[in-house]
């Protein structure tokens, strides 16, 4: 994503071209930019047993999914609706890893069914549960632990999941002995560990307090006569929003492969879960400004996109870049603005001083919007999803259309009052 000339484009097609066919707010991303950063864990792996599962919480849209699954991804689920989207996108059911810590019976039969490639489990609870579902089904359920380490990602509190206070995964003190218990029970088959200390992380040292922490565990665990296939180390590397300066993915995984081999571990499949760091900044939301309001401790640009689209300023008080589609081409003077959305509420912000020569009709571009936005979108105030588009070089696919108050209503009814 980058200005040629005044004009800023997405690989080959002009983003003010996109608007003017497809309206705003509009959804673009990029093959080209997912493939790079899915490039670069592949070079991180290169000569490694590996998996890379997408954690399609970050995006999920189909279209998003069949680029993954054509490059031979895996996939990290933590829905039965999302195992739904995987395999209608093509994804292989025997790549898919089943995250989350509330499933239910109904899910973990249809993921048994599909034949998933294992259970990421959170609690004692779920493995008798999942031990019950599986035996029903004449089935053993392949299973990994999820550990909390109690390591601290840095990262913003919403978005950390690695430590005790956190729902996720059972505590470092108890996982040999619910481990022992798991291998107890007729219905589970135990393949490997698991752990996800959060997102956004921009740091390598968590990473290596983790990995040795976990590593210590797969000492006692395989001591104890229980062997281990697979290391699941989660997701969680972060990505540029505002100056961050995340290492690269095979940086990072040079540094934790050392650490590996040190620990004598090498051999082990290892299984990762990257979900922003694959599809973040290949995205960007498209919006017009509808009014620009002065007052007079604050000036207002207000935009056809809301938080209902991009939902994670309201939520985590995010930093997302707000750029002009076209440079150079207006006499309006620069001030300082807070870009803010339609919708009844304070929170409907998507950024605050910003600096931006603006007037009513000028369309902006708002920058790594690939992540949480559209899979975290709403329909509030009866406002519809917007419009996706993928762009290859210079093809561009439809992926998703627009949603109408008709498509939202469809599974509403009137009673006879």
């Amino acid at each position: 994503m980058a200005y040629h000339g005044a004009e800023l484009q997405v690989e080959d097609v002009r983003l003010s071209q996109l608007a003017a066919e497809h309206g705003t707010p509009l959804f673009v991303y990029s093959k080209a930019s997912m493939l790079a950063a899915l490039a670069a864990y592949q070079r991180g792996f290169a000569g490694r047993h590996a998996q890379i599962c997408y954690a399609m919480k970050a995006n999920s849209s189909l279209g998003v999914l069949q680029v993954f699954a054509a490059a031979g991804c895996g996939f990290d689920i933590v829905s039965g609706g999302e195992l739904e989207r995987v395999l209608a996108a093509g994804g292989d059911a025997a790549k898919i890893i089943f995250s989350g810590v509330g499933k239910t019976r109904g899910e973990m039969r249809l993921a048994l069914q599909a034949g998933i490639g294992c259970f990421n489990v959170e609690s004692e609870a779920e493995l008798d549960v999942l031990s019950q579902v599986a035996e029903s089904l004449a089935l053993r359920a392949p299973v990994s632990i999820r550990v909390n380490p109690n390591v601290d990602p840095k990262t913003h509190p919403y978005i950390s999941t690695g430590l005790k206070d956190n729902k996720f995964g059972v505590a470092h003190e108890d996982t040999l002995r619910i481990y022992q218990y798991a291998a107890s029970l007729r219905g589970l088959r135990v393949v490997g560990i698991d752990c996800h200390i959060g997102s956004q992380i921009t740091d390598v040292t968590p990473y290596l307090d983790a990995m040795d922490r976990v590593l210590d565990l797969v000492t006692s665990i395989e001591a104890s006569g229980i062997p281990l296939a697979h290391i699941d180390f989660g997701g969680g590397l972060g990505i540029n929003y505002n100056n961050d300066t995340p290492p690269a993915a095979d940086v990072l995984w040079a540094q934790l492969l050392r650490k590996l081999d040190e620990r004598g571990f090498g051999q082990k499949k290892l299984m990762i879960e990257p979900g922003r760091s694959l599809i973040g900044n290949a995205g960007v939301c498209v919006t017009e400004v509808i009014y620009v309001k002065p007052g007079e401790h604050k000036n207002f640009c207000i935009i056809d996109a809301a938080m209902n689209d991009l939902p994670r300023p309201a939520m985590y008080q995010a930093f997302h870049a707000i750029v002009p589609l076209r440079t150079g081409h207006s006499d309006t003077p620069e001030a300082r603005y807070d870009v803010v959305g339609p919708i009844c509420e304070s929170g409907d912000w998507i950024g605050r001083d910003r600096m931006l020569a603006v007037k009513a009709g000028d369309q902006l571009a708002v920058l790594s919007a690939g992540a949480y936005c559209m899979s975290m979108s709403s329909n509030y105030n009866t406002r519809g999803r917007a419009v996706e588009l993928l762009v290859d070089g210079a093809k561009v696919h439809v992926i998703r259309e627009r949603e109408s108050a008709a498509d939202q209503m469809r599974l509403e009814r009137l009673v006879a009052l």
